[in-house]
């Protein structure tokens, strides 16, 4: 049987900025897209000890990633999220 997804596992943001950034940078992977309000997509990435440090570095303008890596992370979201059947 499939463990439940617990909520303190996992990072949730609706910000595909970070979101890509956070993926291109350290190989996260999008778990889940919550798409209850589809205004306001909610994307899910698993959490390790490294993950708010990443994030810390993302808001003040300190994390480094290559640009064609994010702009390629973002291009894969999006197909994500419109490939992806609700």
């Amino acid at each position: 049987m499939p463990k439940k997804l617990q909520e303190k596992e996992f990072y949730r943001s609706s910000d595909i900025a970070l979101i890509a950034a956070i993926i291109c940078s350290e190989g996260y992977q999008i778990e889940s897209i919550d798409r209850k309000n589809p205004a306001k997509l909610v994307f899910s990435i698993k959490k390790d000890a490294g993950l708010e440090n990443l994030i810390k570095d993302y808001f003040y303008h300190q994390l480094k990633v290559d640009a064609l890596s994010y702009f390629n992370s973002l291009k894969e979201i999006k197909v994500q999220i419109y490939n992806t059947p609700n």
